[in-house]
């Protein structure tokens, strides 16, 4: 007999601070990126790192309630400026120090290290109690963030900063005229929607990467909404086995992406490995979806390793698409696209997968979320076939587009 899934308090807060991140994400993370092309990634790289920072520091001051809803509300609004604005600019930022045929097994290794602070921070936190667990957090992340500003050295896209970012207009008011005039440019360097449409125009490669981001990203949203539910109602899967199967994901992710993608990149390109990625993708969450024994989840993520190597093979071939000034808003749209998908597969797949565990549903198959997930994978990995290596756009046309006057 099925179960029903009851969603808990701690979900419900926790989704509420998804798809605010995922709001917030979508706004800022292309903002933020077209920004450190023109003052450089370090600079930017502050914001996240900053606000990452004062959640956790919070709880580790104390657990009470009036804490804890602080807590929340200082990720919830941290999350809407900084979520996935780190990783796009890191992106950025190795884009600029790597040229062009090593990019992909540098990104993959960038992968393979977050993916590695992942396996990490999962062991971290089965041994450390739960207060030291937010203690130790929010020591590292100010670690993090001294290190970025000492020792980090700054990628300033087009050979330098023509000036500060908080002095964008002048301090003196006598020349209102003027300053007015700064200004109006100042927005008008601000990307917008009409921006991203004339950079999907002038590169047919990128708007392929671009559905392709959208539908890999709406699957790993949906997957992370649903599988854990689907899980506990088809096999009794508590929190801890899940965290197993994370913890097998996470340790061959790290393995597959350090290792194994720089071996392969150079052998078969990074077009192929996408579409190799998305295939084995495909074929896991289908075979999901049928499941019929508890060792089938264990199994399908100890063969999901290949499936890791989608986003940084999507990530170099848009980045290839653009010139240096251009790297941070491409990476910037690629992530706000993905946001964009995040937001709207809980939405979806959630109610989907209640229902078909639910004894109203029409027909009897569990996992028929799954299989749509599966299916929107398909198109995704087709999209993928259609990519070709094509040669970058001049630098700068993006920009200096006629379209797109008003990017930087």
């Amino acid at each position: 007999m099925l179960l029903n899934v009851k969603v808990t308090s701690r979900y419900e807060r926790k989704l509420s601070i998804t798809y605010m991140a995922g709001v917030g994400s979508v706004v800022m993370t292309p903002l933020i990126g077209n920004l450190s092309d023109r003052y450089g990634r370090k600079t930017l790289i502050t914001l996240p790192l900053t606000l990452s920072v004062i959640p956790y520091v919070i709880l580790a001051y104390s657990r009470e309630t009036k804490f804890f809803y602080a807590y929340y509300v200082v990720k919830t609004l941290a999350s809407m400026a900084g979520e996935g604005s780190f990783h796009c600019l890191a992106l950025a930022y190795v884009a600029d120090k790597v040229p062009d045929g090593k990019r992909t097994s540098a990104f993959g290794i960038l992968a393979g290290v977050g993916s590695a602070s992942f396996v990490g921070g999962t062991l971290a936190a089965r041994f450390l109690s739960t207060a030291l667990t937010f203690q130790v957090a929010a020591v590292l992340s100010m670690i993090a963030l001294v290190y970025m500003r000492i020792f980090l050295k700054d990628s300033v896209p087009g050979g330098g900063v023509s000036q500060p970012l908080l002095k964008e207009v002048e301090e003196t008011c006598a020349e209102d005229a003027s300053s007015r005039k700064r200004a109006t440019g100042a927005f008008k360097k601000l990307p917008s929607l009409g921006d991203l449409i004339c950079l999907l125009k002038c590169s047919p490669t990128f708007s392929q990467a671009a559905v392709v981001s959208f539908f890999n990203s709406l699957v790993d949203g949906g997957l992370m909404a649903v599988l854990l539910y689907y899980l506990k109602a088809r096999f009794q899967f508590n929190k801890n086995q899940f965290a197993d199967l994370l913890m097998i994901t996470g340790v061959g992710a790290t393995l597959a992406q350090l290792f194994l993608m720089p071996i392969l990149v150079p052998v078969i390109g990074e077009e192929k490995l996408l579409s190799t990625g998305l295939l084995i993708g495909c074929i896991n969450v289908l075979v999901y979806s049928i499941a019929w024994s508890a060792w089938v989840p264990y199994a399908l993520a100890g063969c999901s390793i290949f499936s890791v190597f989608v986003r940084p093979s999507l990530c170099s071939i848009a980045s290839k698409q653009v010139g240096p000034t251009e790297q941070g808003m491409v990476q910037g749209c690629l992530s706000g696209i993905s946001s964009s998908a995040n937001i709207i597969a809980p939405l979806v797949f959630s109610p989907l997968t209640a229902l078909f565990l639910s004894e109203n549903a029409p027909f009897y198959y569990p996992g028929f979320s799954l299989m749509c997930l599966g299916l929107a994978m398909m198109i995704a990995f087709f999209q993928s076939l259609m990519i070709r290596a094509a040669p970058p756009i001049a630098v700068g046309k993006i920009s200096n587009s006629r379209c797109t006057d008003t990017l930087v």
